[in-house]
């Protein structure tokens, strides 16, 4: 049964004992992931007593299900107040943030790790890289992907509408704004002092979160993303040289980034999409943002010039590559909606454990001293997130 489904008019009813004799409470509310009862067209109605607080005995005819017509009815206390299952509700809450993180973070550095077998893969055979272009092909992938999902029936969302499209845009734009910073803070500056300030961008980003979504913040959390904090600082300790121009981009990419989950949470309760629908809009708009650049920086011209890069082999690289992206797309939308900025913010960052590890193991890449310093230090953070995270759950639930 589905979440909302209706009782029909034989739904409930509660015929009091006599020195109850003529009262009947009826309340409606919506079901919630659980079948009782059977059609109401033919089937035997079941009968069960219980004892009521003041002993008398009540007799309650089982709910129902009918064909929607009327509310359904919600099982009533002896004092006829409703008893709402919370505890099963806010179990629900918790095992769908659980599964939304588990997805992007999946996706996420298997993204990473697509992409950086590309690079290993190609770079070689050109001057510069071609990372916009990637973007630009990886998205028309998924909007083929998304596309083909729709054609078969699979998933449904509404033909592309300009009006929408001027809804989502921001999104996009704040997007390109975050790939362009952060290819310039990584021209301008050493990969340890990106890492810092992308630890100051989950700060920003969690103030953000408290001053315009009024979220609430734990003091464990805050400990957790200071701890983080610490650590990068601590494997930078002896690549911390910055210039101006550097600065500038680092604090650039800061906003844009802490910019971009903020809005993509907006965005996400205020558009009239379907999940789907978001991704198709997303990958769309940045296909048409992002392929100019690619045409003004040369990377385009690039690609047209290296015939090494046209074959088989690089295409399916790039259009498996697209197929991750698109998972990626989703997770990260339903992400942000199920967990909200601040966890979106820390699973990014502690995406960078497990790609540090995995790339010592399928790319050789060696592990230094400060990186297993940072590591070691982001995982006493995302132990205490978690923990934060489990004590607010229960006191939500008054367990």
């Amino acid at each position: 049964m589905s979440i909302g489904a209706t009782m029909s008019s034989s739904g409930m009813s509660v015929r009091a004992s006599p020195s109850n004799k003529g009262t009947r409470a009826d309340a409606s509310r919506n079901m919630e992931d659980v079948e009782l009862g059977s059609s109401s067209h033919g089937g035997r109605e079941h009968r069960r007593n219980i004892k009521a607080k003041n002993s008398d005995l009540a007799e309650i005819t089982p709910l129902i299900i009918g064909n929607g017509d009327e509310p359904s009815k919600m099982p009533m206390s002896p004092r006829g107040s409703m008893t709402p299952h919370n505890g099963d509700a806010d179990s629900g809450h918790a095992m769908k943030s659980v599964v939304a993180s588990a997805l992007y973070s999946g996706c996420s550095v298997g993204m990473v790790l697509v992409n950086k077998s590309l690079a290993s893969s190609y770079n070689h055979l050109i001057q510069g890289d071609l990372n916009i272009l990637l973007v630009v092909f990886q998205a028309v992938t998924a909007v083929i992907c998304v596309e083909f999902s729709k054609y078969a029936g699979w998933v449904d969302y509404p033909n592309f509408n300009l009006k929408t499209a001027k809804l989502w845009a921001p999104v996009n734009i704040l997007f390109c704004g975050m790939l362009f910073t952060g290819m310039a803070s990584l021209e301008h500056n050493s990969v340890p002092m990106v890492t810092v300030f992308k630890n100051i961008t989950n700060i920003m980003t969690t103030v953000g979160d408290c001053i315009i979504y009024g979220a609430s913040v734990e003091l464990l959390v805050i400990a957790a993303f200071g701890i983080m904090l610490a650590g990068a600082v601590m494997a930078a300790r002896n690549d911390a040289d910055v210039t101006q121009t550097g600065l500038f981009w680092m604090l650039a990419n800061c906003l844009c980034t802490s910019g971009y989950v903020l809005y993509l949470k907006y965005a996400t309760k205020s558009v009239k999409l379907s999940k789907f629908g978001m991704v198709f809009y997303n990958n769309i708009l940045c296909s048409l943002f992002l392929f100019p650049v690619s045409v003004m920086n040369g990377e385009f011209t690039t690609f047209l010039s290296t015939p090494a890069l046209h074959t088989t082999d690089y295409a399916v690289k790039n259009a498996f590559a697209g197929f991750v992206g698109f998972f990626l797309n989703f997770a990260s939308l339903n992400c942000v909606a199920q967990t909200g900025p601040t966890t979106y913010a820390m699973i990014g960052s502690l995406n960078k454990v497990p790609i540090a590890i995995m790339g010592y193991f399928i790319f050789a890449n060696d592990i230094s001293e400060q990186t297993w310093t940072f590591i070691s230090i982001s995982l006493v953070g995302g132990i205490l997130y978690t923990i934060a995270k489990l004590r607010a759950g229960r006191r939500k639930t008054g367990k």
